[in-house]
């Protein structure tokens, strides 16, 4: 286990959808902060579930990933992708006014492996699907 758990306030639990076992986090703490984080996270669904599907609120993301020139949004992305793991994220992207993060917000949609969806039912249908 990471020395990072210690102060998370995480729930995981498993839904289904198109006979697909999807990870679902819920958390009262932001989860991802770094490059760290996302590989802590990304082992312990692994080891709890041993799914490959990720579905987690946006509110368990920095704020610093929703600004392109951070750099944490490709750094998470790539970790996701290099082990992997789909995700879906949950939350009301309308806010932001960055043209480019609304870009990389409509090709992530249009890929198979990062989401960003209004609500869980449409999250867990597109992780089902890829």
């Amino acid at each position: 286990m990471s020395a990072h758990e210690g102060r998370f306030e995480m729930q995981i639990t498993t839904i289904t959808a198109n006979n697909v076992k999807i990870a679902r986090i819920r958390s009262t703490e932001i989860l991802i902060t770094d490059v760290q984080s996302v590989l802590d996270l990304i082992g312990t669904v692994g080891y709890e579930t041993l799914c490959e599907r990720i579905l987690l609120d946006k509110a368990a993301i920095a704020e610093e990933f929703f600004n392109l020139r951070s750099g944490l949004a490709g750094a998470v992305s790539q970790k996701f992708i290099n082990y992997r793991v789909k995700v879906a994220i949950v939350g009301d992207f309308s806010i932001y006014e960055s043209k480019s993060l609304q870009d990389f917000i409509r090709e992530s949609n249009e890929g198979k492996d990062l989401f960003f969806l209004p609500d869980e039912q449409q999250a867990a249908d597109r992780l089902s699907k890829v």
